[in-house]
């Protein structure tokens, strides 16, 4: 697929490739308009992980879902039950594909990570650049910091 933002694949019965104007077209009950409702710091409109996973039906074996950002190789896997009904993929900004300097290509953010019940979510598993999600049987690649100093490094370097 031309143009594709996000590649979703892995532990799923279809694979798919979603586009700006794939994003676009879901159904109003899959937009999520102004993400600063749940992330005060946080600018643009995106779509529910939801509706996503409805579109690539996880297989039964799929237990977390990793998010993979190229651009600065960093990845996050989290459990996919806790985080099912949160996750928002946010795409757009001002009516526009969302920009690098926003988080783009496409950026995840959790609602409210409280509401999911595990130590597995933290700020973290806010990730930008996001261009791949996976699916996996397990919990998959993650270089999220292990300690505070480490957290306290990757935040310092962020813009």
């Amino acid at each position: 697929m031309s143009g594709a933002l996000l590649k979703i694949d892995g532990e799923v019965s279809q694979a798919l490739e979603l586009s700006y104007a794939d994003f676009e077209a879901f159904p109003e009950a899959a937009q999520v308009c102004d993400v600063s409702r749940f992330h005060p710091t946080r600018q643009g409109d995106g779509v529910t992980l939801q509706s996503i996973l409805d579109r690539v039906q996880p297989a039964e074996s799929a237990t977390y879902l990793t998010l993979h950002a190229s651009h600065d190789d960093f990845a996050a896997s989290i459990p996919l039950a806790a985080v099912a009904a949160e996750g928002i993929v946010v795409y757009k900004n001002a009516g526009a594909p969302l920009p690098v300097e926003k988080g783009g290509p496409v950026r995840f953010l959790i609602r409210d990570p409280a509401a999911c019940h595990t130590a597995e979510l933290d700020d973290c598993a806010n990730v930008k650049f996001v261009d791949r999600i996976e699916l996996t049987a397990g919990r998959g690649r993650d270089t999220r910091p292990e300690d505070d100093e480490e957290h306290e490094q990757l935040h310092a370097n962020e813009s």
